[in-house]
């Protein structure tokens, strides 16, 4: 593990405490950090096009907004990584808005926790926003993603 000795603090805007403990802020990147805000030791970005450079560990997963991402299989890749760097490390995930893709990708990083995929989307409605998860092709995928199909 990479480690981290300071990791998220679960009152801060955006943070998701998953049932392990692990914490992982989702953001919409459209609104800037706040200054003195923490910065993420790994961020994964999931954007349509190329995400800007950020001065720290990060991951694209190429993901039209309102859309599934383009490449299933390296999505479930980069959110798995995702999910173990938590355990130890800052981890940010955002996209344009911090709502569809974002809690869409919560809510895999959920099932990976331990959360059943049926409950999932409703997991991160109740601990992140209570808009996450926008369309019901993003909620059949992860009811997928439980099943290993996504």
């Amino acid at each position: 593990m990479r480690g981290v000795t300071e990791l998220w603090n679960e009152s801060d805007a955006g943070v998701l405490r998953l049932p392990s403990g692990r914490l992982v802020r989702g953001r919409g990147l459209r609104r800037p950090l706040e200054p003195g805000a923490p910065v993420p030791t790994h961020g994964v970005y999931l954007l349509g096009r190329q995400p800007p450079e950020v001065p720290w560990e990060s991951g694209w997963i190429r993901w039209p907004d309102f859309r599934l991402p383009s490449d299933r299989a390296a999505a479930r890749a980069v959110l798995a990584d995702a999910w173990e760097r938590a355990a130890g490390e800052r981890v940010e995930i955002a996209c344009g808005g911090g709502r569809g893709r974002t809690g869409t990708a919560l809510a895999c990083l959920a099932v990976l926790d331990g959360v059943p995929a049926e409950e999932a989307v409703a997991y991160v409605r109740r601990h992140y926003d209570r808009h996450a998860v926008e369309t019901p092709w993003q909620r059949r995928y992860v009811r997928r993603f439980g099943e290993g199909r996504a």
